[in-house]
This record gives structure tokens, C-alpha cells and sequence, in this order.
């Protein structure tokens, strides 16, 4: 069934900030709603060696597909299903196989750079920032990376101080300002779910 409107509700923050967490919150709590999350539309390197594809910068806008992000952002919104990429972070490389995403009456869409280009905030009925202190992102992804991504704790450390910290600086703390809610990535989902229920209300009401 195509939903006769989607709202798409656009979270930006630094890596490890919350952002994930919050969007599955945010779709628990509407209930009728899909999470998109934008980090599976990095560029598929497939030409490169493992060792080349390792040592790109994953954090700089460069590395995104941003064509096939607005466009299946921009089908979301029109209540059409889309094939998503699917990216293996260990093998630094998109899958041969996609993901299909429905869109219900929402759409959340989460990524590092959600906010960086004005093509996807022109789709956005709300737009989030998740605000984090850096040493915050940085042990929690230490330890996601250590448990989930097949990483060393010394090579997470070693890419923030060479990228990711440089890049988040450049162009995701920038992009706090085209937040219509900045929430604490420390504070209680529930709090920080509702913060962005209330403001979704009001910009809709």
C-alpha cells in the first residue's frame, strides 16, 4: 500500500554521535515509518586492492553516491520502493545484492553527511542534528568497530586522527547549522526521541 504522503525526517551527526539509535527509536515511536540509512551509499571500489580500498577517506563527501542518494530519497518521499546498496564495512566495498525499502508515512534518513547537501534537506520535512563530544564518538567507535567491522583498536584511532576527526571538523559540525533541532547524543533516547516527536508536531501542525 503507497502512503498518501511521507514525511522525511534527515539526522545528521559524527560518527558514534547516536544517530543510528535515535532513527530505530524514532521508528519505533511512529510506528508507520522507514529508517534509510546512508552510509550503505558509499561509492562501490571494486577496482581497488584491499589494501588501496582501506586507505581511502570514507569521510569526505567524495566518497558518497550522491546521485543514487537523492534519488532514492526523492522515490521514498513520492512513496515509492527502492532497492537500497548494501555496504560491507570490513571488505570496504558495496555488496552484489541490495536491500528493498518500502517507505511508510515517514522516512528517516541518517548519515554522517545527512545535512552536507542542500538536495537532500529540499526533501526533508525535519531536519536533526545529533551532537556528541568527540571523545564520546570516539570510544564508541572504538568499540563498535572492534566488535562489528573486523577492526584493531590501534586502526579505528589511527583513521580518526587522519580523517575522521579532519573531515567531521570540515563538514559535519558545519552542518549543525541547517538543523531545524539539535538533541544530546548523551541523553536518554526517550528524551531525545521526544524533543524531535514535539518539533515534528509543530512543524507540521
Amino acid at each position: 500500500m503507497v502512503p498518501e504522503s511521507v514525511t522525511v525526517i534527515l539526522i545528521a551527526g559524527m560518527s558514534g554521535s547516536g544517530k543510528s539509535e535515535l532513527a530505530a527509536s524514532l521508528r519505533h515511536l511512529l510506528g508507520d515509518a522507514a529508517v534509510l540509512h546512508l552510509d550503505g551509499y558509499y561509492l562501490p571500489l571494486t577496482h581497488l586492492s584491499w589494501d588501496e580500498r582501506a586507505q581511502m577517506n570514507f569521510d569526505h563527501p567524495g566518497a558518497l553516491d550522491w546521485p543514487l542518494m537523492r534519488e532514492h530519497l526523492a522515490e521514498l518521499k513520492a512513496g515509492r520502493t527502492v532497492e537500497v546498496p548494501v555496504y560491507n564495512f570490513a571488505l570496504h566495498n558495496r555488496e552484489l545484492y541490495t536491500h528493498t525499502l518500502r517507505p511508510g508515512a515517514f522516512v528517516i534518513a541518517e548519515g554522517l553527511l545527512g545535512l552536507h547537501d542542500p538536495h537532500l534537506r529540499a526533501l526533508a520535512g525535519l531536519t536533526v542534528y545529533v551532537d556528541t563530544p568527540p571523545e564520546v564518538c570516539l570510544r564508541r567507535r572504538v568499540a563498535r568497530d572492534v566488535a562489528e567491522r573486523s577492526r584493531t583498536e590501534t586502526s579505528v584511532r589511527e583513521q580518526w586522527e587522519h580523517t575522521v576527526w579532519p573531515m567531521a571538523r570540515e563538514y559535519i559540525l558545519p552542518s549543525r547549522r541547517w538543523a531545524a533541532i539539535t538533541v544530546s547524543g548523551e541523553q536518554a533516547l526517550e528524551e531525545t526521541s521526544a524533543a524531535v516527536i514535539r518539533e515534528l508536531e509543530l512543524a507540521h501542525s
